[in-house]
């Protein structure tokens, strides 16, 4: 029997993804575990697998299509001999779609006489801003630069169609209003588009939501780096000497595991604020920025505190190497309580991060610089860098983010606790 492939939800707040590239091609035989398709979240480019043997038998979405909405069918596998339908029967709509698993299947659809849901229940169940249009009319609308968010479609429920696309794309360009000067074109070379990834939409969204509704405040403090760094280089010895099972600590493994030891003795900043309660958990886990060509993911580092500096460091590295393939599973990136955004390996000198939603409080870490410290009546010379903690000051109040950022501190320049 047929069996639809539908366009899973890879994370708890994917809509829609893109289809990035189809790894198996119509009429290739296809087992059970084998990756079909590369999608393109709103968090990374992750792999859809088969959950079952079969046969390939087409492909529904184009790649490169972007839009597709959670629970659509993508492609159609059928049995060895069997014969492929030209296409998928319509799926029901729904106002939240369900998550499906990565690479669900669910049986044909309907038969045809089945009833069909009124065209004005199918607009009830878009979400507004959603732009229904087909993967043709995207792709003359991009290939045109015509704006679909100004089209009114003639397709079946107010769908955008190709000649919908086509007959804007012939009409004249609006003339500038008086005393409006149209915009010249650039000049040749001067400057290319790069459309934005499902990634980069996303972050765009999310941090413009939490700078707008997030009433940050920023606290920095100097914290000298010579005593932890004293001790990296010995534990690192110390691991060398053991042979097969040597690790290399790197100072953002210690620093990691600094700030969930903070964060158990000022538990107040491992909170996320809702409208109805304060939520304070548990654990410190950890969410650590990383950069990837398109955008940035946090991989989380889960109860920091209680695992060791060669747990940390071996975790840390995993999640870094396959956060840059593409490979995290959701659950690695999404329900941290607490981030760390390091820019010292740039030589920056101080900044200050976005809150990442729905957490309290984020650690910006600048370089470690050589200079001139007063201690006591005497000038040292100590490696220092400047922190600076961004709270949401709905979660925290500037006192108890001075106090952990002072635990931070205290922590880091007496490093002992972290291998206690």
């Amino acid at each position: 029997m047929a069996i639809e492939i539908l366009m899973p939800a890879l994370s708890p707040t994917m809509t829609e993804g893109k289809i990035a590239r189809w790894l198996k091609k119509e009429g290739d035989t296809v087992s059970n575990g084998d990756v079909l398709a590369e999608i393109e979240t709103d968090k990374a480019t992750m792999e859809v697998e088969a959950i079952e043997d079969g046969i390939f038998g087409r492909i529904l979405v184009p790649e490169g299509t972007e839009g597709v909405a959670v629970n659509t069918p993508i492609a159609i596998m059928v049995e060895e001999g069997e014969a492929v339908p030209d296409s998928a029967a319509p799926p029901a709509t729904s106002a939240a779609p369900a998550p499906a698993q990565a690479g669900a299947v669910a049986p044909s659809a309907a038969p045809a006489s089945a009833p069909v849901a009124p065209a004005a229940a199918l607009q009830a169940s878009r979400p507004a801003n959603r732009i229904v249009a087909s993967p043709l009319a995207r792709r003359i609308a991009a290939a045109k630069n015509v704006d679909l968010s100004t089209l009114k479609g003639t397709g079946p429920n107010g769908r955008i169609v190709k000649r919908d696309v086509e007959a804007a794309a012939a009409q004249p360009a609006a003339a500038p209003k008086p005393g409006q000067q149209a915009n010249a074109p650039l000049p040749t070379g001067a400057s290319r588009t790069v459309p934005h990834t499902t990634m980069r939409k996303v972050i765009a969204r999310r941090l413009s939501e939490s700078k707008a509704t997030i009433p940050h405040f920023y606290v920095s403090m100097d914290v000298e780096l010579d005593a932890l760094m004293a001790l990296r280089s010995q534990l690192n010895a110390l691991s060398h000497d053991e042979g097969q099972d040597a690790f290399k600590l790197s100072v953002n493994d210690m620093l990691i595991k600094a700030a969930a030891l903070a964060l158990k003795q000022v538990p107040e900043v491992n909170a996320s604020f809702t409208e109805d309660a304060m939520i304070l958990h548990e654990d410190a886990d950890i969410s650590v920025a990383v950069s990837l060509d398109d955008g940035l993911i946090t991989p989380i580092v889960r109860a920091a505190d209680r695992k060791s500096l060669k747990q940390i460091s071996q975790e840390a590295k995993s999640l870094v190497s396959r956060a840059r393939a593409g490979k995290l599973k959701p659950e690695e990136f999404q329900g941290g309580t607490f981030s760390i955004s390091n820019m010292g390996m740039f030589g920056v000198k101080e900044f200050a991060a976005i809150v990442n939603p729905p957490q309290a409080a984020i650690l910006a870490i600048a370089a470690g610089k050589r200079q001139p410290v007063v201690s006591g009546d005497e000038i040292k010379v100590a490696t220092v860098m400047t922190v600076t903690l961004s709270v949401d000051h709905r979660a925290v109040d500037g006192a108890m983010a001075a106090k952990w950022l002072s635990a931070f501190r205290n922590i880091v320049q007496a490093p002992l606790a972290l291998v206690l």
